[in-house]
């Protein structure tokens, strides 16, 4: 018989045979409150009407149209939308499929813009599983470990990762850029420094937030060095954090944005959104792809873009992010030595008696939660942050629910 990678291991135990809303329904008849989304995919909930409608309407007119072949009116219609939404002066467009195609178009049109070979990254970043994204990935070895060599070219500074480093987050702040401003004297001239490709938040590093003053200085450095500023917004864009996309929390201006996750409630599209003086430096046939902005998922993101803007879901993960890190704090027992996060992106980092990362115990707390009824995850180098990412459309009565499982769970840890 056949049957799938025995290397691709699942998170939970559970077949699910339907979901709605923040709800995922097993095959055993259980229903699980979803505090996952997919790793932050399903915004708009699972299976949410206007997105199946739109889904199925345009599924029976047109399900592929090959975009260097033809051109399709929901990818057009897209295109116009994120204009609304997109920050200024970012007007040009390029989509894939996955948020790693999406880092990678990112890399090759900095590169191709500016003539410079480098970019830096910052240490706990993740862009993907592709060889350029992993190189460019440092919030784990089991993203590029077993197939070096790795993309040459990548300069990894440091994150504002203040309890990390056991520092206030001002002290961490100074510590980031001064060797940002090392690694630009010592290992990447600025001359030949392409970009800095960054997080607002990171993901699978841990869900540590940025702050304005790190990301001021970004933009600062890249001014004065003619380098491009990427964000990466494939985790904290289409509202997730709270604000339309995680940067706007810091008044930072990017020159590239990636965007993926989110932005269809579930069907796989992604992209790059630059200026078009910068788009068009793009050597020619240097973008393109065979399913990139196919029809049904351009007509689903249009469709999410809708739901968040009608229903405030911007505003509820605003809302509902704060009610979530709140209760969580208030919760925390001597086991978990951080609570972070920003909007509905919370992370509970477990920790030993000394200080140590705590991974057994982060994993026995994510099994349980499940035996309860909620679903979460685990991320950070060590695997020992639990993660809650609600779909956007979340209640404040389930973040009840799944504060009372989440008590319950350390009760008996």
């Amino acid at each position: 018989m056949t049957a799938l990678s025995p290397v691709l291991k699942q998170a939970t135990p559970i077949t699910v045979e339907r979901g709605a809303g923040c709800y995922l329904y097993a095959t055993d008849g259980n229903r699980y409150l979803d505090f996952t989304a997919g790793i932050g995919v399903t915004s708009t909930g699972h299976c949410h009407p206007t997105v199946v409608e739109a889904a199925r309407a345009q599924v029976g007119s047109l399900i592929h149209g090959q975009y260097t072949t033809v051109m399709h009116t929901p990818m057009l219609a897209l295109v116009e939308r994120l204009g609304t939404v997109l920050p200024d002066g970012l007007d040009s467009l390029f989509f894939a499929n996955s948020g790693s195609e999406a880092v990678e178009a990112a890399l090759r049109l900095v590169r191709q813009a500016t003539g410079r070979p480098n970019v830096v990254v910052f240490h706990g970043g993740f862009h993907g599983r592709t060889v350029a994204a992993a190189t460019m990935t440092t919030s784990g070895t089991r993203f590029s470990a077993g197939f070096s060599p790795l993309m040459a070219g990548v300069h990894v500074a440091p994150f504002p990762t203040a309890y990390r480093y056991g520092w206030s987050e001002e002290q961490a702040t100074d510590f980031a850029l001064r060797e940002l401003d090392y690694l630009l004297t010592t290992l990447s001239a600025p001359a030949e420094t392409a970009a800095f490709i960054v997080e607002p938040v990171l993901g699978e590093g841990g869900y540590v937030p940025g702050n304005t003053r790190f990301f001021q200085g970004l933009r600062e450095r890249a001014d004065r060095h003619g380098i491009l500023l990427v964000l990466d917004e494939i985790q904290t864009g289409f509202g997730r954090t709270g604000k339309f996309f995680g940067h706007q929390h810091f008044g930072v201006r990017p020159d590239i944005v990636t965007i993926a996750k989110g932005l269809a409630s579930g069907f796989p599209i992604s992209g790059i959104a630059a200026s078009r003086e910068l788009m068009a430096k793009a050597w020619p046939g240097s973008q393109g792809g065979t399913y990139g902005g196919n029809a049904v998922a351009c007509a689903a993101a249009l469709a999410t873009i809708d739901v968040i803007e009608s229903e405030g879901l911007v505003d509820n993960a605003a809302e509902r992010g704060r009610q979530l890190i709140e209760g969580v704090r208030a919760r925390a027992t001597k086991a978990i030595g951080d609570v972070r996060g920003l909007g509905l992106m919370v992370g509970a980092e477990f920790t030993t008696a000394t200080g140590e990362p705590d991974t057994t115990t982060a994993s026995a707390a994510q099994r349980l939660a499940v035996d309860k009824g909620l679903l979460l995850l685990t991320c950070g180098a060590h695997m020992n942050v639990v993660r809650m990412i609600p779909p956007l459309i979340v209640t404040a009565a389930q973040v009840d629910d799944a504060l009372a499982i989440w008590s319950g769970v350390l009760d008996e840890l």
